[in-house]
């Protein structure tokens, strides 16, 4: 397979460099800091340190999703965000979580980095920058090949593939990313791919669709009657966008944690690339149904015009998910945006 056969540099023209000495085959005595930051001189594995420990680079949507269900499998789960407000809200909810600047990464959590055993990142490039934590390539080699990392996933976008006429596309599919961002976040993949290599770690890079769940999905956005955002408003011209419901992302990392995989890049989508226009008139329907009542405070001019206007369709992609069904053995706990969406409404008691 020759996709993203880059050059491991960033679009400032900063590369990426790191040394390639053998990474060590026996652990030798360390001083570990944890997240609580309770530090123990160690010489041999403890039943602590052979548990299962996940830190999470960027607790967002998808990171917290993932925290929760490790947590509830008996899981040490750590993660980062950029504010304390966020981290606030996280904490109360029971997340252990970490005030962290990716373009200013501070030793004490790198030190933390070492104790555990998985590393999932979830950050998203930075214009004019690219992936901030990849600009510390050393420090982060150093981290990575002094601790106990066995796993690492990075968290991609299908946007990679740019705009392909409306072909399906596997991830054999040549990437040729349109926009600035799809760009970046190729280069991350293949820079994450080349540390994790470069260190011994097994590693994954995931193409994720458009990511929806619960509070995050068309429903929510028809409960809540905000406007759409720009971004949005640009979707709504797409013939095709492949989707996924969260639960089964996490089914996919928790299956690229179990087994041994031989291909590094999985697309995770579900089975139904559909315009954002039909997704939208879908949950509408799915909310009149069920509320009435709130369905005629949103006028048909007012509210469902955005959502199923007409629109000059552009060719796009469909996404294969043939690999991640064959080769991670995932069974889509939610196989189209219908099934996800019943879910959904079907959780909410009262949408005021």
């Amino acid at each position: 397979m020759e996709i993203c056969q880059l050059s491991g540099h960033f679009f400032s023209g900063i590369p990426l460099q790191f040394n390639h000495r053998l990474r060590k085959s026996a652990r030798t005595p360390k001083f570990l800091t944890y997240a609580n930051g309770v530090s123990c001189y160690q010489t041999e594995k403890t039943g602590q340190d052979s548990q299962n420990r996940m830190f999470i680079l960027g607790m967002g949507f998808v990171g917290q999703f993932f925290a929760k269900e490790l947590r509830n499998e008996g899981w040490i789960v750590s993660g980062t965000c950029t504010s304390m407000k966020k981290r606030n809200e996280l904490q109360e909810r029971g997340l252990d979580v970490l005030l962290f600047d990716a373009n200013q990464p501070e030793m004490g959590t790198m030190n933390t980095l070492k104790s555990y055993t998985h590393l999932l990142v979830s950050i998203p490039p930075i214009m004019g920058i690219g992936d901030p934590m990849l600009q510390h390539g050393e420090l982060l080699r150093s981290t990575m090949i002094d601790g106990n990392l066995q796993w690492l996933c990075y968290l991609s976008s299908t946007s990679v593939y740019g705009d392909c006429g409306g072909a399906c596309v596997d991830e054999d599919f040549l990437a040729s990313p349109t926009n600035e961002m799809a760009k970046l976040r190729l280069v991350a993949e293949q820079g994450w791919l080349n540390l994790a290599h470069d260190v011994g770690i097994k590693a994954q890079v995931f193409r994720l669709g458009g990511i929806y769940g619960p509070g995050r999905s068309a429903v929510d956005t028809i409960i809540k009657q905000g406007p759409l955002s720009e971004s949005q408003k640009r979707r709504v011209a797409k013939q095709f966008t492949s989707r996924v419901h969260v639960a089964d992302i996490c089914q996919a990392l928790k299956a690229s944690i179990r087994i041994q995989l031989s291909r590094r890049i999985y697309n995770i989508v579900d089975d139904d690339p559909a315009s954002r226009k039909e997704v939208f008139a879908y949950a509408l329907d799915l909310v009149e149904k069920k509320w009435p009542s709130l369905v005629k405070e949103i006028t048909s001019h007012e509210r469902a015009e955005p959502f199923v206007q007409k629109t000059t369709l552009k060719g796009e992609k469909r996404v294969s998910n043939a690999h991640m069904k064959n080769e991670l053995a995932v069974q889509l706990l939610y196989p189209s945006y219908k099934s996800g969406l019943q879910s959904i409404i079907d959780q909410i008691e009262n949408p005021f």
